[in-house]
């Protein structure tokens, strides 16, 4: 899975402009870079990815140095708390180019001591070679592709590891020294895969991660799992059993000590990710690659996602837009209520809202703090999207 951006609604103003950067801003203190390739394309994916056999780790490298500099042109080296290669599959770019890639990067950015740089990888792709130069790269945590432990699901999903991989590169990571591991879990499969999911949280839990993603499965367009539904080849789980298991999560994750710190995201106490909660807070974040988002604190743009039609754009000294959006006052009050509500420290009240909202507290669905703010419980979770445009409404008459 790809490091979460927010969902906001986009509007394509075609205006290609040089450089991303403000003269007289900072320039981001967290950067996501997007490394497209892949072995194959699961079933449920939709992100942009190229899938190769052989990965051309030299042109994607040079492409992504060029494309730092046309949208940093004019912003001096500077410090970035937070790294995170998602994708796509950064783990195949091996440890020598993710090494090149961090080499390349520190031509403009330095770390802040203490900062987390985090890779996507998949379980066949975490050797003991590749693992060493990662850490001594400077890779200080790892998310980890896990999705099931059940090798007739992660056959299903047309992942390329089968379930034995998984505790061999945690073994492995830790090994090296990496010692941050996050692992994604996907919930909500078809019932007639006969999917243990109280199973896949216990071998998880037993591999005593910091942090866990866990995602309900979802058909997006031009998906084969969308092609599998419209030929009848694939029955969704009905929203009850979504809930249910959501909620099992929940429950197992919580009393084994794990904070549920984010909709779908869970850590041990000290340990959530740092880079994306940079996004749950709407701080400034820059974004390279096919498809990377970023946002300057006004302005959020994204690449052009084909990475065909990234580098050859890149290769003619041009930045790589692939469209813009200037957030507004009421864009920006209407993005603060989601993203505060998808995390458990939740979203401070206005005078008079507790009362318009009493019916949530009532369902259980929230909780009020001592200190004036509203925050989601679980329940309320299953139906964040309802309860963020309900309190947007609120706030927009008031």
């Amino acid at each position: 899975m790809s490091g979460w951006i927010p969902y906001i609604p986009v509007i394509f103003d075609g205006r290609p402009r040089a450089s991303s950067y403000i003269p007289g801003v900072s320039p981001p203190r967290h950067l996501y870079i997007h490394v497209p390739f892949c072995a194959r394309r699961c079933s449920y994916c939709d992100f942009s990815i190229a899938v190769r056999p052989v990965v051309p780790v030299d042109e994607y490298v040079n492409a992504l140095t060029t494309e730092l500099e046309l949208q940093f042109r004019d912003a001096a080296p500077w410090e970035v708390d937070t790294i995170y290669f998602g994708g796509g599959t950064p783990s195949r770019l091996g440890g020598p180019g993710i090494a090149r890639l961090l080499d390349a990067l520190r031509r403009r950015v330095s770390q802040a001591p203490g900062a987390e740089v985090t890779l996507e990888a998949n379980p066949e792709d975490v050797t003991p070679a590749a693992a060493a130069e990662w850490r001594a790269a400077g890779v200080t945590r790892v998310s980890l592709g896990s999705q099931s432990f059940d090798d007739k699901v992660l056959t299903w999903m047309h992942r390329t590891h089968d379930a034995s991989a998984i505790p061999k590169a945690v073994d492995t990571l830790r090994r090296a020294g990496i010692q941050e591991l996050s692992l994604d879990l996907i919930f909500a499969l078809p019932g007639e895969l006969n999917r243990d999911w109280a199973d896949d949280l216990r071998q998880a839990v037993e591999l005593e991660p910091d942090h866990l993603s866990l995602y309900g499965l979802t058909v997006e367009p031009a998906t084969p799992l969308f092609r599998w539904r419209a030929r009848g080849l694939l029955r969704e789980a009905p929203d009850q059993r979504y809930e249910a298991e959501f909620l099992l999560a929940h429950q197992a994750l919580e009393s084994h000590g794990f904070e549920h710190y984010e909709v779908s995201n869970y850590a041990r106490p000290g340990r959530q990710a740092r880079h994306n909660s940079a996004y749950w807070s709407g701080a400034a974040y820059a974004g390279l690659g096919p498809s990377a988002h970023g946002f300057d604190g006004r302005t959020r743009r994204w690449n052009l996602a084909a990475y065909v039609e990234w580098l050859r754009t890149v290769g003619k000294g041009r930045d790589p837009l692939g469209g813009s959006e200037v957030l507004t006052a009421e864009n920006r009050a209407d993005e603060a209520v989601y993203l505060g509500l998808r995390t458990a420290r939740g979203l401070p009240l206005n005078d008079g809202e507790r009362l318009k909202l009493q019916a949530w507290l009532d369902q259980g669905w929230a909780v009020a703090t001592g200190d004036g703010r509203l925050c989601l419980t679980a329940l309320g979770w299953l139906r964040l999207d309802a309860l963020a445009e309900y309190l947007t409404v609120v706030r927009s008459r008031s």
